[in-house]
Formats: structure tokens, sequence, C-alpha cells
């Protein structure tokens, strides 16, 4: 029997990690530190893509990841053509939120995983639809004032305080959370690597 391969997550998100776990996965987390706002691409799909490999490409090129499976991942929310990422500052959150009521946009988390045995690499970008309620102004308030929106992607997550105001989604529900599941199978299946193999026994 093949050790077992070390999964690292090129990542410092907490729902990503939690995914991943529930999962029956143990990743060992490296933040990859790699400057997002330096990052550009002509598409909000190709951008959350650009991005994954970036944070990927971070990792494995350190020497304690050496052996391992990396996977970066970036999510931005589309809306009107433009990617948004997390907010700046409150006065954006506010507004962010008072533009995507009673509307849907398409969530676009990048993935990427490298094989730092091999130096095999795949990427691609899952796309899940959110359908956003209607929040009153008083309720944006005090959702900006939790101070949540200014950590997620698109100001919004589906398993915190904003839930109640996502009517729902067309699509995979862990990709808007920062992952999806099945695409990562899939990838590390185009590595030769099941997923089940890395399962934390």
């Amino acid at each position: 029997m093949t050790a077992q391969r070390t999964l690292v997550l090129a990542s410092a998100s907490p729902a990503r990690l939690g995914l991943l776990r529930q999962a029956g996965l143990a990743p060992k987390v490296t933040v990859s530190g790699v400057d997002e706002d330096a990052i550009d691409a002509e598409t909000p799909a190709e951008l959350a893509r650009v991005l994954a490999e970036a944070k990927a490409t971070a990792v494995a090129g350190l020497p304690e990841t050496a052996g391992s499976l990396v996977v970066g991942c970036d999510s931005v929310l589309e809306l009107d053509g433009q990617a948004l990422g997390k907010p700046a500052d409150a006065e954006e959150a506010t507004a962010r939120w008072k533009s995507m009521r009673g509307r849907a946009g398409v969530l676009r988390t990048g993935h990427c995983v490298i094989d730092t045995a091999s130096g095999r690499r795949t990427s691609a970008t899952a796309s899940t639809t959110v359908h956003f309620g209607e929040p009153t102004d008083e309720e944006i308030a005090a959702y900006v004032a939790s101070g949540e929106p200014l950590h997620v992607a698109g100001a919004f997550t589906l398993d915190g305080r904003s839930a109640p105001f996502i009517d729902g989604i067309e699509g995979d529900s862990g990709n808007v959370i920062g992952l999806s599941l099945p695409l990562f199978r899939r990838l590390l299946a185009e590595l030769d690597v099941r997923i089940t193999d890395l399962w934390n026994d």
C-alpha cells in the first residue's frame, strides 16, 4: 500500500478548510501571500482561475510542500460583467448589497491543483448562480455592522449571517462557500489521484 499523500490548502479561508474536513480530508494550510490586487484577467471567470493558479503556484514552490498535492482557490462574484471580491470597507459593502438585492449574480470560484511530486497541474472554474433576496436598508446596515461581509468575496456567504438574505442558488452550494468538491474530485482525477485515497481514516 502506498503512503497517503499530503494535501495542502493554499488558502487562509476557514470555510474552505471546513468543506474539505467535512468531506473526510485533513489538509495542511499554507497561506500563499499572493497580492490579489496585482492580478487581472479579461473575464471574472478567468480572473478567479488565474488567482487560484497564482496561490497554488506560490505554495507549491515552497520547500515544505515538496511531494504534496496543493489546491488553491479564489472566488469572485460576477454582477453586471464585473468581478467583485471582498469589499474594501463598510461603505462599499453597503452599496454592494443595495445593488445586489432582488437580483442574481454568478459566484465563480477558480480551482487549481498541483501535484508537486510529478509537476503536473490542472485548473478550472466552477460557477453557481445566486439569487439575492430583498433585505431592508436596516437589515443591510446590521449585517455590514457585523463585519462579516468585509471578509468574503461578493460581501456575502451562504454559511453565515447573510444566509437569510439569499433566496436560492442554482448549482453547487460548496462553490459559493469557497470550494466545489465535485470539481475538486474531477481535477484530482485528471492528475490520476482518487479523492478516496486522501480520506483521513
